[in-house]
């Protein structure tokens, strides 16, 4: 499987060269008030690119604030212990409070 992911990027990044060394030739942007921004292809596409995920980082950041501060407010609903228990060289499974949340078993 990770040599199949390896494949795929690989073929993607190759895809990309290909594209960048096919439209080498200039672009002109033209803006406001005359002016305009002359440069090849691929950096005119990256560009707006570039700007298209910044503008949908800057779309996404009030709800990931509003996610983060329900969470935080939520974790601080939580019941906690009044005095840690004390903790045990060898801990068994039966020792395991149900009710908290458990980390992940990964099987390693």
């Amino acid at each position: 499987m990770k040599y199949l992911l390896w494949l795929l990027k690989a073929a993607i990044f190759f895809t990309l060269f290909a594209f960048a060394l096919n439209n080498q030739q200039d672009a002109t942007v033209h803006f406001f008030f005359g002016t305009y921004w002359r440069a090849p292809l691929v950096l005119v596409v990256l560009a707006a690119f570039t700007l298209g995920v910044a503008v949908g980082v800057l779309g996404m950041v009030p709800r990931w604030w509003q996610h983060r501060s329900a969470a935080r407010r939520a974790h601080q609903a939580l019941p906690h212990p009044a005095a840690p228990a004390p903790a045990s060289s060898a801990a068994s499974p039966a020792a395991v409070d149900p009710a908290l949340p458990q980390p992940p078993v990964h099987g390693i």
